[in-house]
């Protein structure tokens, strides 16, 4: 039973956080500082995740996923009625009546530190509730259940169109000069944020765009992935001003933004510094792994992600941890998230030795000579 309970704790976690926040002065910072040293020393400590585990009951990892949609809603109105206008927080002061808590004391208890660790916590969770489940679930294209709620979780992030440029160009292209996902060796993280956000706009509606041409849909209609996916998102943001104001919706576009900075962020660890041959296939060469324990459980597996680019299918719990060619990340996501954005130049230090060692063992005669 404990290795289908391991896939809730992200669920778990968004709830412990919504607690957190509601206690007021000093709480989000406590929960910021302490649940990212426990996934980082937690990666660090605990043995790595090299087991591809057998389950009967699919149904039950599925709804850890399909759980994060209400936590995520009930996580993002919290954090926007914090944030918001006094005037436009009767319903939480209700709701909160119930409990005997007073949600004005709590709110004016915030300190601007507060304020940055609830910002930074809660960008963070709309992609490990968000964007991550929504990138599983989209991946599963002939289901409509599990495309609709994968969707829906993308919304929060304002990336509709992640669920087409990654599903349909991300992994045909990836590790190629076109491919904007695919990070350069040495390329500026903030450019690279900026460049590939663009590039996947621009693709994205090329993809869609075509996609309708082939089966004869008007573009202005509801077939058209992107003009709903936006939609979904102006829903979420016009819900945010309805219960957080102005001030409310401002900080959660801004939530968005830096979760969807995250995510490119994310996208530059998963395949840096590698190149890939034109006209030969993805191999498991060409992206970057990690077994960190806390990393898996916390990302879907997406941490396995050579398997996931050989097999795009494959469930999360169904990807191998484990590949003779698969290069490895030295930390977990977490990790190197931080690096990254925090000092990218210890991060291209780091990834220099990987690198060399990448050319050394694992490119081919092509990917040797196209990097020098």
């Amino acid at each position: 039973m404990l290795k289908y309970i391991k896939y809730y704790i992200p669920a778990l976690t968004g709830i412990l956080a919504i607690i957190f926040f509601s206690m007021g002065h000093n709480y989000p910072i406590y929960f910021c500082i302490a649940w990212s040293l426990f996934v980082i020393i937690g990666d660090h400590v605990l043995p790595r995740d090299m087991e591809t585990q057998q389950f009967s009951y699919p149904a039950i990892l599925n709804f850890s996923i399909y759980i994060n949609l209400p936590i995520l809603f009930s996580l993002i109105f919290l954090v926007v009625s914090i944030f918001g206008n006094d005037s436009s927080n009767s319903y939480i002061e209700e709701f909160y009546s119930i409990f005997d808590i007073d949600f004005i004391q709590i709110k004016d208890s915030f300190t601007p530190i507060d304020k940055i660790a609830l910002i930074v916590q809660t960008t963070l969770f709309i992609g490990i509730l968000g964007t991550v489940p929504g990138h599983e679930l989209t991946h599963r294209k002939q289901n409509k259940f599990d495309m609709f709620v994968g969707n829906w979780l993308l919304a929060f992030s304002w990336d509709c169109t992640f669920a087409i440029e990654h599903v349909y160009g991300h992994h045909k292209d990836v590790c190629l000069d076109e491919d904007p996902a695919s990070a350069k060796r040495g390329e500026n993280i903030y450019l690279f944020i900026l460049r590939a956000t663009f590039k996947e706009q621009i693709s994205g509606w090329k993809i869609e765009t075509e996609r309708l041409k082939r089966r004869n849909f008007n573009f202005f209609s509801t077939h058209n992935g992107m003009i709903i996916g936006y939609l979904r998102s102006l829903i979420i943001t016009a819900s945010t001003f309805i219960f957080g104001g102005l001030i409310g919706m401002l900080y959660f576009l801004l939530c968005a933004f830096l979760a969807k900075s995250f995510l490119e962020s994310i996208n530059y660890i998963e395949h840096y510094g590698l190149v890939r041959e034109r006209g030969k296939e993805v191999n498991m060469r060409h992206a970057w792994n990690s077994n960190h324990l806390l990393s898996s459980i916390y990302l879907c597996n997406v941490t396995r992600h050579s398997d996931h680019h050989k097999s795009a299918n494959l469930n999360f719990w169904e990807l191998n941890p484990y590949h003779e060619n698969a290069p490895l990340l030295p930390y977990g996501y977490l990790s190197m998230l931080y690096l990254v954005l925090i000092t990218p130049f210890i991060y291209k230090k780091i990834m220099a030795k990987e690198l060399l060692h990448w050319d050394k063992n694992h490119a081919n005669e092509y990917e040797r000579n196209y990097v020098k």
